[in-house]
């Protein structure tokens, strides 16, 4: 057993600094701070740490789809002509200058240029040029803002995408679900401000980073929802436990965590309790949003989606359903554009072409 006094020096490197900053700054800090924050509420509450925001905002929610491995944009939706000019010739060296190559190609004695296979033409009011493996998506240019000038530093899959997700390609940052749900808070108080949806395999690991909070409260971390057995890992009783008995275990446990939370003033005890709270209230509401079966069949053609499956299209109709219900920021991830080997067939293969067009990302 350790004494009140051991206990009180056993604080994390945020305990002391949140403990060194007394007099005047802590009244300041405490006026600026949004009151629904505080630990001593027991839960962290679903305001965030914005009291307002600076803009009137146009968006309610976002829904981010993340096709990993990177599809192939001169295939898709970046006609470069010049490059089917130029297929079977070497790279000039004016254009690629001094930057890296992967290890893959380091020990190729030739770098050659190869453009896209694949035909475009301009669609919608705005002539955006679309790739023919791409059908569905040409229908509704007017509605996308196709950004072709960004790009990355890292030349590789896993710094490139911790840069996209968190702005830094060393690891640690909040990615943007994460900082969403601080500055905002969640709308709907049985489900978490934001989630994650997963689908494919294959290719480049999806890491548990891509949805982390980094040095936010882990509170504020992507919560993954699975789209076969149970959404949440965990969330449902064992069998012979009652929801009356759950109930009391938990009533139990926030005690002997509010009572470890006043003597170490640790906000990640606060993330706890708050965590055993959140899994009580989705045990209702998640089984609910996660039955698809429900929905007409001419939006499940639409999304083709199959019900009981696990896939990408499901996955799309989940997070229209979450963000119907006040879920701020909804992660879709696919991974399954990794394409080494032939970039073409595997183009065709995710886009569905020709068989299968409906599913199209």
């Amino acid at each position: 057993m350790f004494s009140m006094n051991q206990l009180n020096q056993m604080m994390t490197r945020r305990q002391f600094f949140g403990r060194s900053a007394r007099g005047l700054g802590a009244v300041a800090l405490a006026s600026l701070l949004n009151k629904n924050l505080f630990a001593e509420s027991g839960i962290t509450g679903s305001h965030g740490a914005l009291g307002q925001l600076h803009f009137a905002p146009k968006a309610k929610r976002v829904i981010y789809l993340f096709q990993s491995g990177a599809p192939s944009h001169i295939d898709l939706f970046d006609p470069k002509p010049k490059l089917k000019e130029l297929t079977g010739k070497e790279l000039p060296k004016s254009v690629r200058g001094d930057q890296r190559i992967t290890g893959m190609t380091s020990g190729q004695k030739e770098l050659l240029v190869v453009g896209s296979p694949f035909k475009f033409e301009a669609h919608g009011r705005c002539g955006t040029e679309i790739s023919e493996l791409l059908p569905y998506t040409s229908n509704v240019v007017d509605d996308l803002a196709l950004i072709r000038g960004m790009h990355t530093e890292p030349i590789n899959h896993d710094p490139a995408v911790t840069f996209i997700s968190s702005g830094n390609q060393q690891p640690g940052r909040p990615v943007m679900g994460a900082w969403m749900s601080y500055g905002l808070g969640s709308e709907n108080h049985d489900l978490p401000a934001f989630i994650v949806l997963l689908s494919g395999s294959g290719g480049q690991p999806l890491q548990a980073r891509y949805w982390g909070n980094g040095f936010l409260p882990s509170v504020h971390q992507g919560v993954q929802l699975r789209s076969a057995g149970d959404p949440v890992l965990y969330v449902s009783n064992p069998q012979g436990i009652s929801q009356e008995i759950r109930r009391g275990q938990l009533d139990d446990l926030k005690e002997l965590n509010k009572i470890q939370l006043e003597n170490l003033a640790d906000p990640e005890i606060a993330t706890r309790i708050e965590a055993y709270e959140m899994a009580y209230r989705m045990q209702t509401s998640v089984p609910e949003l996660m039955d698809i079966s429900k929905e007409p069949k001419e939006v499940l053609e639409m999304y083709g989606a199959k019900p009981g499956e696990s896939s990408f299209a499901n996955n799309c109709l989940l997070a229209r359903r979450l963000v119907e219900r006040g879920v701020r920021f909804v992660s879709v991830y696919h991974a399954a554009w990794d394409h080494h080997t032939d970039v073409a067939a595997g183009g065709k293969t995710q886009a569905g072409f020709p068989t299968n067009r409906r599913r199209h990302w």
